[in-house]
């Protein structure tokens, strides 16, 4: 079995192989995890994940600058039902369109926006960089196991906001609840890194091997 985390300019990389590769050893399992630019990897893969560093903008430009990566990605992910895996600005892409840097088309996998993170006028910073707790929202297969106050890794500026709030899996408190986990049919993500998340991103990234 295959697994690609796409390579589109943005990302450790690295850092979430190599976590995906722990999760895989743990597990017992046998995926091959590959970093890859490459259309036909992402084609002849089983699981996809997505990872993202930066504006919403620079990672969609990202994708379309790859000569059929947009394509495959909607034809694995919506018509063949691959699993995929979004992190950080990945998890972001699947909304309808963002709002960084200028208003950006995204995937539109899970109907919704990309918006500043407001906290008006709470003392919190922005960027939200750090731990926090984890509120358990909606059932997922995905993010099973993971139990309220779990904490995770996060460090972003927008945050996602779903038109349904059943696509809500996860939220954090930070001066207010933000959207920390997203789940919709195969298509899964979260604003926190789980490379980043010690045993909670474990536990994540190897359910979603387990689907």
């Amino acid at each position: 079995m295959l697994l690609t985390v796409v390579d589109y300019g943005v990302g450790n990389l690295r850092s979430i192989a190599k976590s995906i590769e722990k999760a895989n050893s743990e597990s017992k399992l046998n995926y091959s995890v590959r970093v890859s630019s490459n259309v036909k990897d992402i084609k002849n893969s089983d699981k996809i994940v997505l990872p993202g560093q930066g504006s919403f903008k620079a990672c969609k430009n990202g994708i379309n600058n790859i000569e059929g990566l947009l394509e495959e990605l909607n034809e694995s992910v919506l018509t063949k039902k691959k699993p995929i895996y979004g992190i950080c600005a990945g998890m972001q892409l699947f909304a309808t369109k963002g709002f960084e840097e200028e208003e950006t088309p995204g995937l539109n996998w899970i109907s919704g926006e990309v918006i500043k993170l407001d906290l008006g006028s709470t003392n919190f910073k922005i960027p939200h960089m750090g731990w926090n707790e984890l509120k358990i929202e909606n059932d997922s297969k995905v993010f099973k196991d993971i139990i309220n106050k779990n904490h995770a890794y996060f460090i972003h500026s927008y945050e996602f906001i779903p038109k349904d709030n059943k696509n809500v899996s996860i939220t954090t408190n930070y001066g207010k609840d933000v959207i920390a986990a997203v789940s919709f049919e195969n298509i899964f993500g979260s604003q926190f890194h789980p490379e980043k998340s010690q045993s909670t991103g474990i536990k994540i990234l190897t359910n979603f091997l387990n689907l």
